[in-house]
């Protein structure tokens, strides 16, 4: 099996994944992933389609990820995962797209608009 390259998006993140057969380590950025996600939670949703398909220590995983928050940056890497483990093995589809891991989350921020506060906000209106 050569690399499998996935690209996954959240936000404003995209994580750019390389699967590999190997011992199961995980490089984010050219850091240790628990360098890099400091906390449980993220390390988790990283984590998550491997343990679900039971690819625990099979691949070696390279990641560059730019662009967003730290937790856009994370779920994007797990749908990069996720697709790379349907290109693995086809069964794998199954078992991940009821967790909906495979869906793609299109919420995106809002844009400004001219003559208001924010996306929605307006200025304050007094009558004096």
């Amino acid at each position: 099996m050569e690399v499998i390259h996935k690209i996954g998006r959240r936000k404003t993140a995209v994580a750019r994944v390389y699967v590999a057969p190997g011992k199961g380590n995980i490089t984010v950025n050219k850091k240790d992933m628990a360098v890099y996600f400091p906390t449980a939670t993220l390390q988790y949703k990283v984590n998550q389609p491997l343990a679900m398909t039971n690819n625990d220590g099979n691949f070696d995983i390279t990641v560059n990820v730019y662009g967003g928050g730290i937790t856009g940056q994370a779920e994007a890497i797990r749908l990069a995962l996720s697709r790379a483990m349907c290109e693995v093995d086809a069964e794998n589809r199954l078992i991940l797209k009821p967790e909906g891991l495979l869906t793609r989350d299109p919420r995106m921020v809002e844009r400004k608009k001219f003559g208001q506060k924010k996306a929605r906000k307006k200025f304050q209106f007094s009558k004096r």
